[in-house]
Order: C-alpha cells, then sequence, then structure tokens
C-alpha cells in the first residue's frame, strides 16, 4: 500500500496497522461487513435498489440473489435488509420478499435464496412464515438440485424447541437435493456477530474472489488510540447508554400480591429514538444471593480469577454475577449439563417432554447443582452456560409527549418453587437496588410488527398486566397529535382497588374522548374467574363491526396462556359474527395479520 494511493492519515495508518496485526480470519470477515456498513452510512446511510442500478452502468452484477425473511418482532426483517445492502454493494442482483408474499413454488426456478426465518414460542414458525414453513416441510417440494441456498435461524435458547423453523426448513430444503452454500447457523439472543459472520461467508461463497490490497507493517509504530478514535459507533446493544433513572415508583396498591414499579429513564444526549410499539433493552446482573448460593454449593472460591484471554480476567464471584445466566435453565444448557456429567436421572428426565417441560418452568442454575450433583470445574461449569443476556420490556411513553425520556412498566418477578423464594435478574435488580438518579445501561430494540395504524384507524387493545405498557405509548402518541376516539381498551388484572395499572391515566383519557371505550376484567374480585377473552365475548356483535370497519387489533401480555385465550376467543367471535365456518376464520383472521391488523406483542 504505497503512500501515494494511501487515503489514510498516517496516524490512521498507524491505528489500522496495529489494530489488524493479530486478527483471524473470522474477525476479518466480520471487520470486512463493520466497513461496508460504514461507507454504506458514508452513502447516506442506506444502499437503496436506484444507486445499485446507477452503478451497474459501470460494475456487471456478479450473482441473483433472493433474499426471504419470516419475523415477528422484526429482528429477521432487519437483518434480511442488511444482507440486502450488503450484497448490492458487492454487484448481486437482490430480490428481498417477506414470506408472506413469496410463493414457495418458485424456489425450483431460483438460483441463490438466503432465508432468515425466527422461531415463536415453542418451535412454531412466525405467522408470516407459516405458510412457507408447511410447504417447504410437506409432501409438495420439488427436487431443487439446481438452487444454491443458505439459513439463519434466530431463536431464543430458553425454548426447548430452540431454532426449530429454521433447522426443519434447512433440512427440508437440503433434503431436496439443494446446494448448501454455508451450514445451517443458529442464532440465541445475541444474534448480532454471528449473523454478521453468517452474512458475510454467504457472499464470499455466492460472488468471485476480489483482490484485497496488503496491509504495510510498521515494527516500530508508536502507541496510539485504536481506530476507535476515527470510527464511534452510535448508542446500540453493543454499545449501550447509560440513562440516569428520573423516577420510580410503584404502583400497584398495597394489597397486591405483584410488585409493579413505573420508572422514568433519562435519554438526554444519547441521539436514541424509539417509537410507540418499541421496547428498552436493560443490561443487568444476577439476584448476589442466588450467584452466593451458587459458588458455595459448587464450592468455589469466588475471588479466584477467571481467565476470558489475556485482557479479560475477572474473578468467579463477577463471572456468576454479570456474565452468565444463571435464573435460567434452558434445554441446551441441560443437554450440555449431560454431556459432562452422564447422569443418569437427568437423561431420564431429559427423554420424557412433560416432565421436562416442568422442569425447565421455573428453574435455575442451583436447582441443577442440588438435583444432580457434579464435581465441577468452574471454568467447565461457564462453558455450558450462555451469556447474560439484557432484558427487553415494552416502552410505556411516547416522545412526542416525553421527548429526551423513555417509560417503562415492570413487573417483579417473584415466586416459591421448592420452598426456596425465586427472583427474576433484572426486574429484582431494578426494584430493590435501582434508585433515582442511578443509570443503567439501555439500548432501544425496535419492533416494527407493532405499530399505530398510520391513517389513524380504529384500534381494538387487549392486554393484562405490564401487556398495558405499550398501549400507554399509543395512547400518549395520540393525544399529542390530537386524534380522538376510535380506541378500544381491553385491560384485565387480578384486583380492581390493587391492580388496575395506570387508572387515573385511562379515566382522564376516555374523559378527554381520546380513548373511546375501556373494558376492565379483574379476575379475584369475584368467586368466578373472568378474564380479558370474556369481555371480548360479551361485545361480540360491536367488535366485529369495529374489524369490518378497519379496526387493527393489538394483542399485548403472557404468551403461555392470554395469547392462546384471546386468539381462540377471535377466531370464535369471527366465526359466530361472520356466519362461517371455522376454516374461514382461520383464513380471515391470518389475512387479518397479513395486513397487520392483527399485531401480537407476546412475552
Amino acid at each position: 500500500m504505497s503512500n501515494k494511493s494511501n487515503p489514510l492519515t498516517e496516524k490512521q495508518k498507524i491505528a489500522l496497522n496495529e489494530l489488524v496485526k493479530e486478527v483471524t480470519a473470522e474477525q476479518i470477515t466480520w471487520l470486512n461487513g463493520f466497513l461496508e456498513g460504514r461507507l454504506a452510512g458514508m452513502n447516506g446511510g442506506t444502499i437503496h435498489a436506484e444507486s445499485a442500478a446507477a452503478e451497474a452502468a459501470v460494475s456487471k452484477t456478479v450473482a441473483n440473489l433472493t433474499i426471504l425473511y419470516g419475523t415477528e418482532t422484526g429482528n429477521a426483517r432487519e437483518l434480511a435488509n442488511k444482507l440486502k445492502e450488503k450484497a448490492l454493494f458487492k454487484n448481486v442482483a437482490v430480490n428481498l420478499l417477506n414470506m408472506y408474499d413469496y410463493d414457495p413454488r418458485k424456489l425450483k426456478d431460483e438460483e441463490n435464496v438466503a432465508i432468515i426465518v425466527s422461531t415463536h414460542g415453542e418451535g412454531e414458525p412466525p405467522d408470516m412464515a407459516e405458510d412457507f414453513h408447511k410447504f417447504v416441510t410437506g409432501k409438495r417440494l420439488p427436487k431443487l438440485e439446481n438452487l444454491r441456498f443458505s439459513v439463519l435461524a434466530l431463536g431464543d435458547k430458553s425454548y426447548r424447541n430452540f431454532c426449530q423453523t429454521g433447522d426443519d426448513i434447512y433440512n427440508a430444503i437440503k433434503k431436496s437435493g439443494a446446494f448448501s452454500v454455508t451450514p445451517l447457523v443458529k442464532c440465541d439472543l445475541n444474534y448480532e456477530v454471528p449473523a454478521e459472520v453468517w452474512m458475510n461467508n454467504l457472499l464470499l461463497n455466492l460472488t468471485p474472489p476480489q483482490t484485497a490490497p496488503a496491509f504495510e507493517t510498521e515494527t516500530n509504530a508508536p502507541a496510539v488510540d485504536r481506530m476507535a478514535e476515527t470510527l464511534v459507533e452510535e448508542f446500540s446493544k453493543k454499545n449501550p447508554f447509560h440513562a440516569t433513572v428520573l423516577d420510580k415508583v410503584r404502583i400497584t396498591g398495597r394489597d397486591s400480591d405483584k410488585e409493579v414499579y413505573h420508572l422514568e429513564l433519562s435519554l438526554e444526549g444519547s441521539g436514541l429514538t424509539y417509537e410507540p410499539g418499541d421496547s428498552v433493552g436493560i443490561f443487568t446482573k444476577n439476584p448476589p444471593e442466588l450467584v452466593e448460593q451458587i459458588i458455595q454449593k459448587a464450592g468455589f472460591d469466588p475471588k479466584k480469577k477467571v481467565v476470558f484471554s489475556e485482557e479479560d480476567e475477572v474473578s468467579v464471584l463477577h463471572a456468576f454475577t454479570y456474565r452468565f445466566e444463571v435464573t435460567v435453565v434452558t434445554f441446551d444448557m441441560l443437554q450440555k449439563y449431560y454431556d459432562q456429567t452422564k447422569n443418569q436421572e437427568l437423561k431420564k428426565l431429559l427423554e420424557n417432554d412433560k416432565k421436562l417441560d416442568e422442569y425447565l418452568y421455573g428453574s435455575d442454575l442451583l436447582d441443577l447443582l442440588e438435583d444432580f450433583p457434579f464435581d465441577w470445574n468452574v471454568n467447565k461449569l461457564l462453558d455450558i452456560l450462555r451469556p447474560l443476556p439484557p432484558r427487553l420490556y415494552s416502552i410505556s411513553s411516547s416522545m412526542e409527549r416525553v421527548g429526551e425520556e423513555v417509560h417503562i412498566t415492570v413487573s417483579v418477578v417473584n415466586f416459591e418453587k421448592k420452598n426456596r423464594k425465586r427472583t427474576g435478574a433484572c426486574s429484582s435488580n431494578l426494584a430493590g437496588e435501582i434508585d433515582i438518579e442511578d443509570e443503567i445501561p439501555v439500548y432501544i430494540e425496535k419492533n416494527p410488527g407493532f405499530r399505530l395504524p398510520a391513517n389513524g384507524a380504529k384500534m381494538i387493545m387487549v392486554g393484562a398486566g405490564t401487556g398495558i405498557a405499550p398501549y400507554r405509548a399509543f395512547m400518549q402518541h395520540r393525544e399529542s397529535l390530537g386524534i380522538t376516539g376510535n380506541t378500544w381498551l381491553f385491560f384485565g388484572d387480578r384486583r380492581f382497588g390493587s391492580d388496575f395499572l395506570y387508572q387515573a391515566e385511562w379515566l382522564k383519557m376516555r374523559e378527554k374522548k381520546f380513548l373511546e371505550r375501556m373494558e376492565v376484567a379483574f379476575s379475584r374480585d369475584q368467586p368466578e374467574k373472568i378474564y380479558v377473552q370474556h369481555k371480548l365475548n360479551e361485545n361480540q356483535k360491536e367488535i366485529f363491526e369495529w374489524i369490518e370497519n378497519g379496526a387493527v387489533i393489538y394483542l399485548c401480555g403472557d404468551r403461555r396462556n392470554l395469547a392462546k385465550d384471546v386468539n381462540k376467543t377471535l377466531l370464535d367471535i369471527i366465526r359466530t359474527q361472520g356466519g362461517i365456518s371455522e376454516e374461514q376464520a382461520e383464513k380471515y383472521l391470518k389475512n387479518l395479520k397479513r395486513e397487520k391488523r392483527y399485531q401480537v406483542d407476546v412475552y
């Protein structure tokens, strides 16, 4: 790299040489994608098809790529768009489609296909991917010997059927005779780095090799700051912003058996923005008492050092407190635990689906150590744990109302199992250890699949417990824009007197006509349990009229029970009021989802 052709300053050149001196091939692949993204940003933020077409006048297309995505929360779509930008930058012609809009029978005519798909719940495809998954895994999939493909699967290891949808699709297409350009990649919650490597490897295998400039080596270069001095990363999941707690108040009454807190955080100076429907990611630590019990049970010295790399050495106490997940047991963790211990009782558990599901629900690492004893080496035990992921909370405010703040609604995870008190890693920390003026590391998680209608259309909002949070954001936004009426809230919780979250605000919004109607269900205030689905049933006729008149339905809350019950109730309403068959009702509801008129955010 001659000085004549080198556009870098001397200081930048030294920093670059220092940075790449000891990087691995995988790291170079990642850096390649990172720098492409930076260049794309300098050229206007994203590389659109129009700019690619203009470039085609001087650059020949080297490959054709169809990118398909199936998503529930929007992560797969975000990654698909990123892959599109990177592919266009390499002169790959791109056709980007969601799985709703793609006819899987066309797979036989494709040249190259990249599939990015999430898994919803316990191994189910997201609604968007349901038909595609059914066709690909069914008997009608033709032979695909001329197809080159790759699959990126998104999931959550806390579920037993981790990345099941992507796994199914990959195996079915490969079985049909298609050539796998790169192996299937399964991503846990921290998907960014493996997704980046997958994209870069895919494009390297699709495009012809290009000559890369060699870097000069300067042996006597003075020590300087790394390239971070010139490449400043915005606040994100990789680089969280430390938000100051402005306010924190418990919003459940003294008689409530739940602790729910409203927190207000400052984003001033961060440049972070969000929309109603988005979430806040919060980095946390594990409960100190649980960490202490785990270390004591395993017989570790809390002060002993654990070495992860030459520059990364922490104490055992720090590793279990801040680095690894210990409050949740995943199927992956159980499998790795068995692989190390060969415990026969654990093997029996792994082979019994019903007992396995029961065990996974509410268990933690201490349970594993007590139930399946083993003489652990600290490094080997840490190897079976996954990194402690940030926790996501639905945003309960609108920037139109609160400016550079973000509000969240936090229900403290607090229960007993096997005569031992259990608490959530993040919720217990926010409730018990975080005070006003403290700082917590946060980032914004976009959720394009849960958005206000652009035209001020009718809205039916269904939620229970903290599932009411995004609706507070929705209503603040509409109120700030002066949009009245056309809103119907269905809210459920345990008791009217102690669990009616944000009651005064809802009553004020209804008084001012911003909230047109409100139905509440408090399950413990009478002998028979009353839930939101019962309130939906009581208003069948009008709900169907609202839907027929273009209303958007929103559902937020518990995945395990609420989502299934409400979905079943909506199908019954559509079938009964529409005078159609059960099969037709299912198609009707599926079409609402396709039109983004039934949006779900469950956890």
